[in-house]
């Protein structure tokens, strides 16, 4: 990025906005935010913030479930084996290790505490998605995994006394003094701007998939915590790995739901236009292989039969069992008059989740003193250049538990009697001409998704950083009064370094799919890009 982003976004004055206090504050209300709330000391003070209401995350929406070892016929060897191939090789072999060992403890701390995981009998019943070699993906509700999670994270958050929940509150910036965080500048409809000063700060605020016109992903997923961390010296790398799920439903007017990599794994097909299933022609594992092979055979699908999608057949499945197991999938293609027993539905591959992020620790710390993350704004090494399926409320669970539990143990050393501290950002001189927000956002999202998504080339992303610079320079010019500002200047900061990091990596390796240079170069780039912007003591 050529142009200069601006450390804090909004102006304030320590004197001009109220200020709270509390010990752990959590940015982000998904599984890994609440779940770091709940592993917070109780004799602490816990405050969960998050943009939209609760319900409003990746994780409520998550479909496909939770993997673990959990058949006795199955082993860690064989998830860490299916994880490390997945990744492109970039994978982190120890965290790996660690959370897929971690993984049948979580998955029976959920059960313990009121998770109705499907079952066969007294069994739990396992699936299988794509890049796994056995049956050991959890599943709730057939095709409702993130929402019967999420119901009982918020049961157990609700009974936590230490714990308050700010719903429908934006954060705006980091507060950073002499490189330690030290809280949030957060706002909301009903009492504009707060300092937040908090003696731990964890960052759980998910994705990015807004940043694409093509996502599976809810309004609220815009990057702003990858963006607000940048902007206070957090290290973030990997940006150049967004995973594009293979099938999202594809019909003109209707919203881009997520059609579960489970349905495969439950025998459904992709065939194209001519019902040719194709992805035999592409990969010895056929429907099941990882997203990022699904996804590229898709789109070259798609250009040889000209046709703006293909398919995903499930008609020669017994229809009883394919309603018993998707229940939401048939609810939401029926309102589009489609009987997914009978009908084809249209699919393909749309912007998932993010790979890349902060840089954190065993325990999710990061750089930046006083910083902590979880989830899927990190880049904790876990899921390299894709991310296997199923893989991600597991990582949630596993480092918002230890990211909660860390931040206890340093907040509790620290003295009680901490206090707000002279941190201010003047305001600048405002500028007359009204700009169209939603233009630019949509114009943006075009822009990723047409030359930074499933292939790239180097033209396309010349273009790309060209004109993600051209708006920078007159959008961060300014300071905004509300969120529809803040997250378009969040989106574009991303954007920018999301670009510069597909750019550098000159080959193709995992969901990073270069046309010029197709082929994995392990010589020159079996290593990550990290990008991290200097921190302004204050």
């Amino acid at each position: 990025m050529l142009y200069s982003t601006p450390r804090y976004l909004a102006p304030f004055h320590p004197k001009r906005v109220p200020h709270f206090f509390t010990d752990v504050l959590i940015i982000g209300g998904g599984l890994a935010g609440l779940r770091a709330a709940l592993s917070v000391d109780p004799n602490l003070s816990a405050l969960v913030i998050t943009k939209d209401g609760l319900e409003e995350s990746n994780s409520a929406y998550a479909q496909g479930g939770i993997a673990g070892v959990l058949a006795p016929e199955d082993r860690f060897e064989d998830h860490v084996a299916d994880t490390l191939r997945a990744g492109g090789s970039l994978c982190d072999a120890e965290v790996v290790e660690r959370v897929v060992r971690e993984a049948p403890r979580r998955i029976e701390e959920l059960i313990a505490w009121g998770t109705n995981f499907d079952r066969v009998g007294q069994r739990l019943a396992l699936g299988r998605e794509g890049g796994h070699g056995r049956d050991r993906i959890a599943h709730a509700l057939g095709d409702a995994t993130g929402k019967e999670i999420m119901r009982v994270m918020f049961d157990r958050v609700g009974q936590a006394r230490n714990v308050d929940v700010w719903e429908n509150t934006f954060t705006i910036d980091l507060l950073t003094i002499e490189g330690r965080c030290r809280g949030a500048l957060v706002w909301n409809g009903r009492h504009g701007k707060t300092m937040v000063w908090a003696k731990q700060t964890i960052l759980c605020t998910g994705g990015t998939g807004q940043l694409y016109r093509e996502t599976t992903n809810p309004e609220v997923a815009t990057g702003d915590g990858m963006a607000i961390a940048y902007r206070a010296g957090a290290e973030l790398r990997d940006l150049e790995f967004m995973q594009f799920h293979p099938t999202v439903l594809y019909i003109a007017g209707g919203s881009r739901s997520l059609i579960s990599e489970a349905t495969r794994g439950e025998g459904a097909r992709l065939v194209d236009r001519q019902g040719h299933r194709f992805m035999p022609d592409y990969d010895p594992r056929a429907d099941l292989a990882p997203r990022d092979v699904v996804s590229k055979a898709i789109v070259m699908q798609m250009e040889r039969t000209r046709h703006p999608n293909v398919y995903l057949d499930m008609t020669h499945l017994d229809p009883q069992k394919v309603r018993a197991r998707f229940p939401g999938i048939a609810l939401i293609c029926a309102e589009f008059d489609l009987d997914i027993t009978r009908d084809r539905i249209p699919v393909r591959p749309g912007a998932h989740y993010m790979m890349g992020g902060l840089t954190v620790d065993a325990e999710g710390r990061t750089n930046v003193a006083g910083l902590w993350a979880a989830g899927e704004v990190t880049g904790s090494g876990l899921h390299g250049a894709n991310r296997l399926a199923s893989n991600s409320l597991l990582e949630a669970m596993v480092y918002g538990t230890h990211a909660g539990e860390a931040t206890s143990r340093a907040a509790a050393e620290q003295d009680d009697d901490f206090e707000a501290l002279m941190l201010e950002n003047r305001p600048v001189e405002s500028v007359a001409e009204p700009l169209d927000l939603a233009d630019i956002r949509n114009s943006l999202k075009s822009l990723m998704w047409r030359n930074v998504g499933v292939r790239r080339d180097g033209e396309g992303l010349q273009e790309a950083a060209e004109n993600i610079d051209r708006w920078g320079r007159y959008v961060y010019g300014r300071q905004f009064a509300d969120p529809t500002g803040w997250e378009l200047q969040n989106m574009l900061c991303l954007a920018g370094l999301i670009i510069q990091a597909a750019s550098s990596r000159q080959e193709s390796r995992g969901s990073h799919v270069r046309t010029d240079y197709p082929e994995t170069d392990d010589q020159h780039w079996h290593r990550h890009l990290v990008f991290q912007r200097e921190a302004e003591d204050r």
